[in-house]
This record gives C-alpha cells, sequence and structure tokens, in this order.
C-alpha cells in the first residue's frame, strides 16, 4: 500500500509516489477480511476507503477460505437396496463418502449443502430385476423433504432371461438452486419388489472392482464468491458482510473496494 494525499494535493514528490503506484496497479483500495467464528452469519468490515456506493468484491487468501470455494461431494452405497412394497415411495441409500468439501451426508439419504448457491447433482443407479416380466420404476428429487416439480424419470427395467437377471444401469442430473443447509434427496418406486438397486461384490475374469448400488455426486456451479460473501449493508466507512454460517478459524479474504 502506497501513502495517499492530502485532500488539497501534496508536494511533487508524494504526487510523483502516488502516480506511479496507480500506474503500477498499486490503486490503495485492497485489504484483509478474516470471518467471524462461533456459527457467525455476518462479518463487520471496517476500511475509511468504504462509501455507500462502493462495491466490494472478494478472493479467498487461506487454506480455510479456498477449501469452502469449490464446494463438492461424492458418495455411494455399498449394499443392496430393496422395496418392501410396489408402488411405494422410497429414498435412496448412501452410506460412503468418497470425497467431500462444503457439501455432506447428514444421515443415510440426504445430500445437504453448506453454501447457498446453484448445484449440478448426478447419480446413476444399479438396477436388476429378478421377474420374468419387465417393470417400471421411477426416480425423483425431493428439496427439503417437498417433491421437486417436473423431476420424475421413468425407466424400463429388463426382464429375467436365460436364468440370468435382468440388469441396466441409469443415471442423470439435475441442475437446483439450493440455500445455505438445503438438503436434497433421492427417491424411487418401482411397480414389483422383484426390482432393486444391487452392490455387486468384485468380479474375476476378467479382474474388476465393486460395483454401487448407487453413486451421486455434486458440485457448486454459481459464481460463489458473490453469492457466498457479499456487502449485504454499508455506510461511510464501515459494511456488514453476510456469509455462510462459519466456524472455522482463519476464513480470510482478501478484498477490492471499487467507487
Amino acid at each position: 500500500m502506497f501513502r495517499s494525499l492530502p485532500a488539497f494535493g501534496g508536494d511533487q514528490r508524494a504526487v510523483a509516489e502516488v502516480v506511479r503506484g496507480i500506474m503500477d496497479g498499486k490503486t490503495n483500495n485492497t485489504g484483509t477480511l478474516t470471518l467471524a467464528t462461533g456459527g457467525a452469519l455476518t462479518t463487520t468490515l471496517t476500511d475509511r476507503r468504504i462509501g455507500p456506493d462502493s462495491v466490494i468484491l472478494f478472493a479467498p487468501i487461506s487454506a480455510a477460505s479456498y477449501a469452502d470455494y469449490t464446494p463438492y461431494g461424492a458418495f455411494q452405497s455399498v449394499v443392496d437396496q430393496t422395496l418392501a412394497a410396489a408402488n411405494t415411495a422410497y429414498a435412496m441409500t448412501l452410506d460412503t463418502t468418497d470425497v467431500s468439501n462444503g457439501i455432506a451426508l447428514s444421515n443415510s439419504s440426504r445430500v445437504n449443502v453448506k453454501n447457498a448457491g446453484v448445484y449440478n447433482f448426478q447419480w446413476s443407479g444399479q438396477f436388476q430385476n429378478t421377474d420374468t416380466q419387465e417393470h417400471d420404476a421411477s426416480v425423483w428429487l425431493r428439496k427439503n423433504g417437498t417433491n421437486v416439480v417436473g423431476s420424475t424419470g421413468f425407466i424400463g427395467i429388463p426382464s429375467s432371461h436365460g436364468g440370468i437377471d435382468g440388469h441396466t444401469v441409469i443415471g442423470w442430473n439435475y441442475f437446483i438452486e439450493l440455500a445455505a443447509n438445503d438438503y436434497i434427496e433421492l427417491y424411487w418406486s418401482a411397480q414389483s419388489t422383484n426390482v432393486s438397486l444391487q452392490f455387486y461384490a468384485a468380479g474375476t475374469s476378467p479382474t474388476r472392482p465393486t460395483t454401487a448400488s448407487v453413486i451421486a455426486t455434486m458440485n457448486f456451479v454459481s459464481v460463489n464468491a458473490l453469492t457466498n460473501i457479499y456487502a449485504s449493508s454499508q455506510g461511510q466507512g464501515t459494511a456488514t458482510i453476510s456469509h455462510f454460517a462459519n466456524s472455522t478459524a482463519n476464513k480470510t479474504y482478501r478484498y477490492a473496494i471499487i467507487g
């Protein structure tokens, strides 16, 4: 940071120093902010350069702040999932976390997000049908316990044939907007209890890995620097910075004031 000039200018040397700093990109309008902890949803930023109409932009600069900068998660189920009754809604379960950053399982079926934004949720299921008749299954999305309109997909599960169960892997993705701490779930039903989601052990001839009954991945696609940390109110010399509930120390951001 270089020094600023008095309100009515300065001597030639001081003016030259400030102008040179500006030409070198040092416009004297940056600083750092560390988020309040204890589950805080806001942090007060005090900086005399802030005005009522200033634009304040943020970028993470510490390991702790980068950790939440691009949320993602990958999960799977390593157990068989069966239906107790036909034409009845059941939640698909996920029991294994492969990778997780800002997205986590809050129980056996709920995928929770820490930060608000638009997310891409992808899933696939390993369906099996032990009946000699083909059966339909349906899969849909629930957000915070409420069905998402237009999210249902219908699947035809092949019948058993030649003594071999019918198998198919089906999957697709959803773009969905979520608030902080929202959760989503996958629900499914089928025309027959002969339809299931199956986990298969590692195979031989050739050697191949296990097959998950359900796989789900989720990643953040919106511009989180604007949606998850921003000036919700401001005045001369101060601003209230709103952000996700924070309980992690040393979440530090570089900020730039424009205007």
